[in-house]
């Protein structure tokens, strides 16, 4: 879905004018006639679809100006470029100190609004990115900060905000990688706890004999080594959230704490003569299933069933593909005010490559990737060519791209051969330099009157679809092949195989 811009102008004429051309620069358009269709249009249901606003200031009722002051006092932030027919200094002054981002004086050149507008959501979505920094620091992050269109993540978000209204424990389930940390803290945003202190801890990644020493405390003396008092995370999130990221790798020790922590709203510090009280609200997550855990005695039952009062499933990056351009978009803002590089736009045929991809790291994978690409970015735009591992692991996609006929492999791995089939044997490959990339296949193993081929034979085809299908790069290939890169070449000079890199 492309962006939304709303022109806001009472003259017919100019409204036409600049929404020819700026949906030439490839966005969508709205349009109002005075100030109040305009506030109408940001209150609407579809108003998040609306990222821009060129308003006029000169109309009729609600001028420019008014129509700024109105959004300011009613919270509907969006960029402004303005627009007048009188480009006085003292005009200008006057729209930027109301929150106007830029101004062009009519009639205006396409290549100078084109311009302006580019600029405008670039300076947006950098604040936008910074701000929503600064709410996650501050405990403050809400759904609205979440980066989705996705029907399946709007009913996460839909079961997180009724989750938010009530102290009720909750175990976010989800792959690894598909954002379970951000659905917590956007919980805590949209709760009566906003603000306050968000204690993470990932359960895995404790020694088992500090497990109950960091959740729960210590008393100085209370075991070898602990010199000094020390609080641990639960008596931390007093008043806020404690999350326990991958729940389910509690030691059984720690599961009996938890759970007199979770019924008794107390914890008591190893050594330590009474209980600590403490006001948290436990929010757990996990990217294994608990009920299998449970039933091999790894896990407590009753614990289980504590901890699993309000289940939130989040779907896995390749079950929501329409999140990865909006995804990528937002870490290419990131990433390239990080990394002070000018990289902000990607390739129609790169976005096609990443949505075909299944990511199985899911978001956090999508994240790594981006922020490799725009590291090693020459140009201010990724292509195709930016994403070589994800390139490599399309086989359809790489025909396409080199439209050239394939050779299809002839056998499945796991087809069944009847005594006395026959199998059609491929045709005479081409050198390795020449050859396109094959289709999703095997090499053959049967020979035409049905019987095993010699172990060189289905060496060389083995070899040949390699050094192809990862496009010459002979290391990945030796790597690949479990193979010294040296014997690679051996292997080639004795197969008389054609290398080229």
């Amino acid at each position: 879905m492309a962006e939304r811009i709303l022109i806001v102008d009472d003259d017919p004429v100019q409204r036409r004018i600049l929404e020819t051309a700026i949906q030439r620069f490839g966005f969508e358009t709205a349009t109002a006639e005075t100030g109040d269709e305009a506030i109408a249009a940001l209150t609407a249901p579809d108003a998040g679809a609306i990222v821009l606003i060129v308003l006029d200031l000169v109309m009729p009722d609600l001028d420019g100006m008014g129509t700024l002051e109105r959004m300011r006092k009613e919270g509907l932030y969006r960029p402004v470029i303005v627009q007048t027919a009188h480009g006085g200094i003292d005009t200008v002054v006057s729209a930027v100190r109301a929150g106007a981002i830029d101004f062009f004086v009519k009639p205006v050149s396409p290549e100078r609004l084109e311009i302006s507008i580019r600029n405008a959501l670039k300076v947006n979505a950098l604040e936008g990115e910074i701000a929503r920094i600064k709410r996650r620091v501050d405990g403050t992050l809400t759904f609205d900060d979440i980066v989705t269109r996705s029907p399946a993540m709007q009913r996460v978000i839909e079961l997180g905000e009724r989750a938010a209204g009530s102290n009720i424990p909750i175990i976010i389930e989800g792959e690894s990688g598909v954002g379970k940390e951000l659905i917590a803290r956007a919980i805590q945003g949209s709760s009566a706890r906003a603000g306050k202190s968000f204690v993470a801890v990932n359960c895995g990644a404790i020694p088992e004999n500090l497990v109950e020493s960091t959740l729960f405390g210590h008393e100085k003396g209370a075991f070898t080594g602990a010199t000094e008092k020390r609080i641990g995370k639960f008596v931390d999130a007093d008043g806020g959230t404690l999350f326990l990221d991958e729940v389910g790798e509690l030691p059984p020790e720690a599961q009996v704490k938890l759970l007199r922590a979770l019924q008794e709203g107390e914890v008591e510090p190893v050594g330590a003569r009474r209980p600590l009280k403490s006001d948290f609200r436990l929010i757990s997550a996990t990217n294994r299933s608990m009920i299998d855990l449970v039933c091999q005695k790894r896990f407590r039952e009753d614990l289980y069933y504590r901890l699993n009062v309000f289940p939130i499933l989040v779907p896995p990056l390749r079950e929501r593909t329409e999140d990865i351009p909006l995804l990528v978009k937002h870490f290419l803002t990131r990433f390239g005010a990080e990394e002070g590089k000018r990289v902000d736009s990607i390739t129609p045929e790169a976005l096609t490559l990443l949505m075909r991809h299944r990511w199985p790291g899911n978001v956090r994978q999508l994240e790594n990737t981006v922020f490799r690409a725009v590291v090693l970015a020459d140009g201010n735009q990724l292509d195709v060519d930016s994403f070589p591992q994800i390139a490599a692991q399309i086989d359809d996609f790489q025909d396409v791209e080199l439209t050239r006929p394939t050779i299809e492999l002839s056998v499945q791995r796991d087809a069944h051969v009847e005594p006395g089939m026959q199998v059609p044997r491929p045709a005479t490959l081409p050198p390795i330099a020449t050859m396109p990339a094959p289709a999703r296949g095997v090499v053959p193993i049967l020979s035409e009157d049905g019987d095993v081929r010699p172990l060189d034979e289905i060496e060389a085809d083995l070899i040949r679809f390699a050094v192809e299908h990862y496009r010459g790069r002979m290391s990945e290939v030796a790597r690949r092949l479990g193979i010294g890169r040296s014997t690679l070449y051996r292997r080639l000079k004795e197969l008389e195989l054609d290398a080229a890199e």
